[in-house]
C-alpha cells in the first residue's frame, strides 16, 4: 500500500501579524551566525551600489537582512540526524511518497532565491521503520536553508534518507524557479528546473522507477 501525502490564532492587529515573523527571527539567535558581521557587510553593499544607508528608508536594512539570513541559512547549522532521529517501527515494505513539498533556497552563485516543489518517496529498509512525513519537508527545508545548487541539494535529501534512515530506494524530484535566470541574465522568467536523485531498488528496477515517478505526476 502506497501512502502519500500533500503538503490558527487571529493576531490583534496586521500591522502585529506582519512584524510576528520578524519579531520571532530576531528573538532566535544562532550561534553559528554572526549577525554583527552582516550587519557591516549588508551597509557595506548599500554603499557600493550607490545608496545612502544612513537615509530613513534603509537605516534598519541592515539589521533586517542580518535576521533574513540567519533564518533563511539556518539549515547550514543543522544536522539531518538531528531531522531523522526519530523513526517508527511500523514493518512498513511499502512505497512513502510526500508530493508538492514547497520549497525555498537560495543560489549560491548569485545570492538570489530559487524555489519549487519537492517530491519524496522512498521504501524503508528491512527493518520497517519509518519516519514522521513531515520530517521528510524538515529535511528538504534543512537542506534548502543554505546557498545552494538545486542539484546538490536534490541528492542531499535523497542520501540522507539512505545513509540516516538506511532506506533501501529512493527518489527525490525537485521542480523550481530561479530567480537569477528570471531576474538578470538571460531574463526567461517561469523557466522550471526539474531534478532528481535516485537510489537503491529505483536505480535498479526501471519497472518501480516508472511507477513511482507516475504517482509523483498524478
Amino acid at each position: 500500500m502506497t501512502k502519500q501525502a500533500e503538503p490558527n490564532g487571529a493576531a490583534p492587529n496586521a500591522a502585529a501579524a506582519a512584524d510576528a515573523p520578524e519579531v520571532a527571527a530576531a528573538n532566535q539567535h544562532n550561534p553559528g551566525f554572526d549577525r554583527e558581521r552582516a550587519e557591516a557587510a549588508v551597509r557595506e553593499l548599500l554603499f557600493a551600489v550607490g545608496e545612502d544607508p544612513d537615509r530613513e528608508g534603509l537605516k534598519e536594512t541592515p539589521a533586517r537582512v542580518a535576521r533574513a539570513y540567519e533564518e533563511v541559512f539556518a539549515g547550514l547549522h543543522t544536522d539531518p540526524t538531528d531531522v531523522l532521529e526519530k523513526t517508527f517501527a511500523e514493518n512498513h515494505q511499502e512505497l512513502v511518497l510526500v508530493r508538492d513539498v514547497p520549497i525555498y533556497s537560495t543560489c549560491e552563485h548569485h545570492l538570489v532565491p530559487f524555489y519549487g516543489v519537492a517530491h519524496i518517496g522512498y521504501i524503508p529498509g528491512p527493518d520497517g521503520k519509518v519516519t514522521g512525513l513531515s520530517k521528510l519537508a524538515r529535511l528538504a527545508d534543512m537542506y534548502a536553508r543554505r546557498p545552494q545548487v538545486q542539484e546538490r541539494l536534490t541528492s542531499q535529501i535523497a542520501d540522507a534518507l539512505v545513509d540516516k534512515l538506511h532506506a533501501q530506494s529512493v527518489i527525490v524530484v525537485i521542480e523550481c524557479e530561479h530567480l537569477c535566470m528570471a531576474m538578470r541574465g538571460i531574463r526567461k522568467p517561469g523557466a522550471v528546473t526539474t531534478t532528481s536523485a535516485v537510489r537503491g531498488g529505483f536505480k535498479r528496477n526501471a519497472a518501480s522507477r516508472a511507477e513511482v515517478l507516475s504517482l509523483i505526476r498524478g
